[in-house]
């Protein structure tokens, strides 16, 4: 048994949205995610997916790709991205599909392992941070750390956090998001919602102050899921 992450999936099963307009890279992008999970991942493993998961712009529209997920081998773990505005509520997407788990505000276990995350957002830079961007930046802060009190209070000796946006600048500055998990048992960290070479030579990953950060954007990864740890006991 193994744990796997993959971020920004893009599906769009039900809606006009082809991705090789972003590259030749994305040309067949769904099914190649599809054919490597169905290779890779197994019924006793857990899939990490922070964000980004279907193009829809209501959860009518997202519910073929999310069926898709929902047949897939493994449990899934999914984080909510920039572009999924399905997401609307998450007491109705658990009900809808019972054998996902959608975090928000709250906390998941894979063994003694305490899944956490936020969506995230745009950290202060030079270039281009707005009022706006403050507001969302301060919300999504407040929002991981409900997410990881809720594991402290399970009693988490161990935390994996999960980000839609990358957790620093392209300086790789301390944020609040760093600065928060340095207060808890955080060891391990993967983001994704950086697409392109240019972007993703601007990731920061490696350890830094005991935390491990990893960048598992589909088309970084060439849209193949990373295992991240094994041999750990499951839910």
């Amino acid at each position: 048994m193994a744990l796997y992450a993959l971020a920004d999936l893009h599906f769009g099963f039900a809606v006009e949205k082809p991705m090789d307009l972003f590259g030749p890279q994305w040309a067949n992008h769904s099914e190649k995610i599809i054919a490597h999970w169905k290779e890779m991942i197994t019924e006793e493993d857990m899939v990490l997916l922070p964000g980004d998961i279907s193009w829809g712009m209501r959860l009518e529209d997202a519910a073929a790709d999310l069926d898709i997920l929902a047949q897939l081998p493994g449990k899934k773990v999914i984080l909510e991205g920039n572009h999924d505005y399905w997401w609307k509520s998450s007491s109705q997407l658990r009900y809808r599909y019972p054998n996902m788990i959608f975090l928000k505000n709250d906390t998941a276990r894979w063994g003694d392992l305490f899944l956490c995350g936020s969506r995230g957002w745009l950290c202060p830079n030079s270039k281009n941070f707005t009022p706006r961007d403050e507001k969302i930046y301060r919300r999504e802060e407040k929002r991981l750390q409900l997410s990881l009190d809720a594991a402290m209070r399970q009693g988490a000796k161990e935390i994996l956090v999960m980000l839609h946006f990358p957790p620093m600048n392209e300086a790789w500055e301390p944020s609040l998001f760093t600065e928060l998990m340095a207060h808890y048992p955080v060891t391990e960290v993967v983001y994704g919602h950086l697409h392109g070479k240019a972007s993703h030579r601007t990731a920061f990953q490696g350890e830094r102050d005991g935390i491990r950060y990893q960048l598992v954007s589909a088309d970084y990864l060439d849209f193949c899921p990373k295992k991240i740890r094994e041999q750990s006991k499951t839910l």
